[in-house]
């Protein structure tokens, strides 16, 4: 986060940029904003240009870009995930519930349902729901269980490589049978599915969609091509998931 700041106060004001007072917008010293810029400059972000003239490089904005759209992700998270959810949680009816019912909320297939059995987790019944329709859910009391699922990551060979032709197809049934969601990223990935008689559950946004499943419990596995393959996985380190490599490269 203190390097996307100071990036984003470089770019703001270069290329003539006091330290002193990107020291007092983040409220850190000037000696701690000088090592940081200095790393910046090592790492390939920042050219300097003499002293205090700075300027963000391709490679800077890049990497601003990218984590500008983490950042957004986030906040559509915080927004629709938790803030309008603070005193009413939506869920899935798994039975008949009236109003003023108290019910227990938990986690199945990464979706909150609500049941008249008490868990860890237990709310009142804001709306009348039959079984299977959402119901909303107030006085949210405990902690919902709730288990972050592992996430198998498949590398496929660009076409270069030998596509999805060079995949080892017993393995990769294999990978799948523990699977809740399986997604695909690139062709490569989507025709090795086919090879099997399998589509893809997520194509469009499949690495997002994956993390997103993972956060919510559901076991995944994406077939993902190689090129792609370290850049994911940084992803998922940053995102603190657990994930199984599965090399599907025949020799």
């Amino acid at each position: 986060m203190s390097r996307f700041q100071i990036l984003v106060e470089i770019a703001e004001h270069q290329p003539a940029i006091r330290q002193q007072e990107i020291a007092a917008i983040l409220g850190v010293t000037p000696q701690a904003i000088s090592e940081y810029i200095r790393e910046l400059v090592d790492d390939g972000m920042v050219s300097a240009q003499g002293r205090g003239r700075y300027e963000v490089t391709r490679e800077g904005v890049e990497w601003l870009l990218h984590h500008a759209e983490t950042l957004e992700s986030y906040a559509r998270h915080i927004r629709r995930d938790i803030i309008q959810q603070v005193t009413v949680w939506t869920a899935i009816s798994s039975e008949r519930l009236e109003k003023d019912d108290k019910v227990g909320v938990f986690m199945k297939g990464g979706r909150l349902y609500a049941g008249k059995k008490l868990q860890n987790a237990n709310g009142t019944v804001l709306n009348a729901a039959l079984e299977g329709e959402d119901v909303g859910i107030t006085d949210l009391d405990g902690i919902i269980d709730h288990h972050e699922g592992i996430i198998h990551v498949c590398k496929i060979p660009r076409i270069q490589r030998g596509g999805s032709r060079s995949v080892k197809t017993n393995l990769l049934r294999d990978v799948l049978a523990s699977a809740e969601l399986v997604a695909a990223s690139g062709l490569e990935a989507v025709i090795a599915l086919k090879s099997i008689g399998r589509e893809p559950d997520i194509y469009f946004g499949s690495c997002e969609g994956v993390i997103q499943a993972a956060f919510h419990g559901v076991t995944c596995a994406i077939l993902i091509v190689d090129e792609s393959f370290t850049d994911f996985l940084k992803r998922l380190e940053q995102a603190q998931l657990t994930y199984e490599i599965h090399d599907l490269v025949a020799a």
